[in-house]
């Protein structure tokens, strides 16, 4: 089943054409990479899937819904989590704090002490260290985040979009700038999350680790798709050679 499709999706800035009729098709349960040099239009596609940026023309669909223009808010709501190639954790927070705060029609948890609120308060606490166990970062759940590495970092934000109970989570570069031992942790957490009926769309530069994970690749060169298909597929295809690989030392 496809749980994202886009149709001839198309962004504009000042006539530059970011985005050109671009087809991408997400099937549910699978780890779904796009790849580019930079430039090639994959953060504009990702931001214009989430609701950053209104599309100039063609259609968002998820689930079968039409989500087109939707503000962040919206398709959010509607199961979509997006995470970023920074990471955005509230620094003076501590680890588990910041996962508190995401979870869904919890206001005030963090301060509200109404009886009512314990036993929700009791679920969600529970919750959050259930995740933060399955990420491996449980021992740092009292940690404030501003002294994590930086893939600490990465695994508090995948903590906090679980805490969303998300359908689809969409993530730019969810292993840029870590060590090795620590991107593959993260990808096989990935594919414990897809057996668990999470879909993923990746944003991923470093190809040598990502493509033995991934399902299906999406190639973009200046905001259009140029070439998908099996890893092994887009690897061979000599479009791919000379548009991207080309160009990476």
């Amino acid at each position: 089943m496809k749980i994202l499709k886009t149709i001839s999706l198309s962004k504009f800035f000042d006539g530059l054409k970011a985005l050109n009729k671009v087809n991408i098709d997400v099937e549910g349960k699978t780890l779904t990479l796009i790849i580019g040099p930079n430039g090639s239009g994959k953060t504009t596609f990702i931001n214009t899937v989430c609701g950053f940026y209104k599309p100039d023309d063609g259609r968002v669909y998820f689930l079968d819904k039409d989500i087109t223009g939707l503000p962040p808010n919206k398709v959010y709501e509607m199961g979509i989590v997006r995470t970023f190639q920074i990471p955005q954790p509230l620094k003076r927070l501590t680890v588990l704090e910041n996962l508190l705060i995401a979870e869904k029609n919890v206001e005030g948890l963090l301060s509200l002490r109404h009886s009512s609120w314990i036993k929700k308060e009791e679920e969600v606490v529970e919750k959050a260290f259930k995740i933060l166990e399955f990420l491996k970062i449980d021992h740092l759940w009292d940690v404030e985040s501003y002294k994590l590495s930086g893939g600490q970092l990465k695994l508090v934000e995948v903590g906090r979009a679980l805490m969303t109970n998300p359908k689809m989570i969409i993530t730019d570069e969810p292993i840029a700038g870590i060590a090795p031992a620590l991107a593959h942790e993260i990808l096989e957490r990935f594919l414990d999350l897809k057996k668990m009926g999470i879909t993923f769309l990746i944003v991923e530069h470093r190809l040598d680790i990502v493509m033995g994970y991934v399902d299906f690749v999406y190639v973009m060169a200046n905001g259009e798709v140029i070439s998908k298909g099996k890893p092994e597929e887009v690897m061979n295809d000599p479009k791919v050679v000379e548009v991207y690989l080309g160009v990476v030392e």
